[in-house]
């Protein structure tokens, strides 16, 4: 039997981001046979942005050597004692909006979204500048990725709600939001 739910888990996920002002749109599960490797997908924004150009996408990678490597250390431990913390899935989010005809100044936006953030979730903004013929002008889309460890003994014992994560993730978004209109005209 398995220590931890790990689906039970990712509906819990959905169920709190629920509480924490976003809208669930989508949820895909995939398994890679050879390796057992599990990803959990969730595609979800700030109930305010429904219809919005904003896209936050959830990814949490089950690892089975992980998994499996937890599962033995709960095994080997006495009814009064926890888990050892240092077993932990990644949890990815990513921000995505469509191409921006007014893209923003990536440093200054890296820095205003590090004050959204705080250092509880670290952000990786990046753009991508692409070109469909050499006649056209560049079409930028802007990337932001935050990363999240999770932790199994955390999720074990309950825990492991990521109330300020999804905070700090809502005002993100909420920051996007608010600036999209203008990068997008």
């Amino acid at each position: 039997m398995a220590a931890i739910d790990v689906a039970g888990y990712v509906a819990d996920l959905k169920d709190h981001s629920v509480d924490h002002g976003f809208h669930v749109h989508d949820e895909r599960h995939f398994v890679e046979t050879y390796s057992l490797r599990q990803v959990w997908e969730v595609d979800l924004h700030p109930e305010e942005g429904c219809g919005g150009p904003l896209d936050l996408h959830l990814a949490l990678d089950v690892e089975p050597r992980v998994l499996l490597s937890f599962e033995d250390a709960v095994l080997g431990l006495g009814e009064d004692e926890d888990p050892p913390d240092e077993f932990h899935f990644p949890l990815t989010f990513t921000w995505a909006l469509p191409p921006l005809p007014n893209g923003p100044d990536l440093l200054r936006l890296h820095i205003d979204l590090a004050g959204v953030a705080g250092i509880e979730l670290p952000l990786e903004v990046s753009a991508i500048d692409s070109f469909a013929s050499a006649t056209d002008g560049p079409e930028r889309r802007l990337n932001i990725v935050a990363r999240h460890p999770v932790s199994l003994a955390r999720v074990l014992s309950g825990e492991e709600l990521l109330c300020d994560v999804f905070d700090r993730s809502l005002a993100v978004s909420r920051y996007l939001l608010e600036y999209a209109d203008a990068w997008l005209a």
